[in-house]
């Protein structure tokens, strides 16, 4: 990585007084302005800054964001979009209400437009309407869950999404979203671009597995592992209560095992937890199904956490299934798990009680916690902060206890994964007391 890459697109020079001026005090400032040039380290280390020094090379940093004494927009001649896209997640609501009272309140934009059904709703053919939106409308929204603007999965032609939005003469698009959304507010980016069209195109990050790379962590995802503790506690009840009990829970992470990992790290009620970034063998010495009736023989109950994406590596190879986002659609890791284990231990007259549970859809359809809706917020303002004032083609991100501001390209080049070696992934490992590895030699 280089410092280059880290640069936000703007398009042009702010020339408008921001009306978050209007009645501060030099004295006494309300508002920190940040400028351009402020910037927060990616690797904050001694070690690190010192080798750049002794090097000449710029670290690497990310823009810091922040509201802007000077706007690109001038506030009561600018239109605003917003569409959510993708799988639901707690907390959509809440930053399309935080969105929505940022630019009404704070900056005087009134003309804001929901694009509903996602991407779809920039398209023409899909006939998906829009809905002007208000303050008061959206004033509860964020005591329900899932998305008050609906969501859809799909590739659309980014000309005809760019095509609406000329239509629609909107100056700033809100894409809220994982990173497919993220791609494809890049790609509307590039058209505009291409148009020479002044439209800033703003990615708030949407995703339950909190695996957006360079983004510590996404909204959303302390709420679903919240959800997730509650039910691994309940899990370990039903396998404590009956003789030889074993609990198995899937829980959400395609790719990236955060929710498997926190939660059990949470509760630590967990015997197992088989993550994406770690293959295991189900036979043999050292494989699970061998430790699982090992540690039923000697404590009589266990509870497995199991991540979506885990152990794909475990199924025949065949046709290769993608969803209307273009993910791999997983094989069910966790029927799979149930009916081996059902296999192994009838085969061998071994006594056993098994409870299957998903609580995916449960989750992600929850209401955001507190903690999670002051994140929402925070994420929401900055956006705004930043599309306002010209700023285009980025996610806000959070890095080191600061939000900062990410080209999207950079945000989307890979998904952030467990590190196996490191401080995160051995924390669980000292939970659960499984071994490091359930791979035979």
């Amino acid at each position: 990585m280089r410092y280059e890459d880290f640069l936000v697109t703007s398009l042009g020079n702010s020339n408008v007084v921001t009306p978050l001026k209007q009645g501060q005090r030099d004295d006494s400032p309300v508002y920190k302005f940040v400028k351009d040039d402020e910037r927060i380290l990616y690797d904050a280390s001694i070690s690190y800054f010192n080798n750049c020094m002794a090097t000449g090379e710029t670290p690497v940093s990310f823009e810091k964001a922040g509201p802007k004494e000077n706007l690109f927009f001038e506030p009561a001649k600018t239109k605003v979009g917003i569409v959510t896209c993708g799988g639901l997640c707690p907390g959509v609501n809440n930053v399309i209400r935080a969105l929505v009272n940022q630019l009404t309140y704070r900056y005087g934009i009134s003309r804001i437009l929901g694009i509903n059904y996602g991407y779809e709703g920039l398209v023409s053919k899909y006939n998906h309407p829009v809905v002007e939106l208000t303050a008061p409308m959206v004033s509860d929204i964020h005591l329900s869950g899932g998305t008050f603007l609906g969501t859809s999965r799909g590739n659309q032609k980014v000309e005809e999404m760019v095509d609406t939005l000329e239509i629609l003469n909107i100056n700033i698009l809100f894409c809220i979203g994982g990173d497919g959304t993220l791609r494809g507010a890049h790609a509307i980016h590039e058209e505009i671009k291409k148009r020479n069209l002044k439209i800033a195109v703003a990615g708030i990050p949407k995703t339950i597995d909190n695996d957006i790379d360079l983004i510590q962590k996404s909204f959303g995802f302390e709420t679903a592992f919240s959800i997730a503790t509650d039910v691994i506690s309940n899990a370990h009840n039903e396998a404590h209560s009956a003789y030889n009990g074993i609990a198995l829970v899937k829980l959400m992470g395609r790719d990236s095992g955060f929710i498997a990992a926190s939660a059990s790290l949470a509760i630590q009620e967990a015997n197992f937890v088989l993550v994406p970034e770690v293959p295991f063998d189900l036979y043999g010495p050292r494989g699970f199904l061998r430790l699982l009736r090992k540690r039923l023989e000697e404590r009589h109950h266990a509870v497995v956490v199991v991540a979506e994406g885990a152990g794909q590596e475990l199924f025949e190879s065949g046709e290769m299934q993608k969803d209307a986002s273009g993910n791999i659609k997983h094989k069910d890791i966790g029927l799979y798990l149930k009916e081996k284990i059902k296999e192994e231990f009838d085969a061998k007259g071994f006594p056993y009680s098994i409870k299957y549970i998903d609580p995916s859809y449960i989750i992600r359809s929850a209401t955001a916690n507190a903690n999670d809706s002051k994140f929402c917020s925070l994420l929401a303002q900055n956006a705004v902060h930043a599309a306002v004032a010209g700023k285009t083609d980025f996610v806000v991100g959070y890095w080191n206890y600061e939000f900062t501001l990410i080209p999207i390209p950079m945000a989307v080049r890979q998904r952030k994964k467990i590190d196996v070696e490191g401080e995160l992934w051995w924390n669980v490992l000292e939970a659960t007391g499984q071994p490091i590895s359930m791979k035979n030699p």
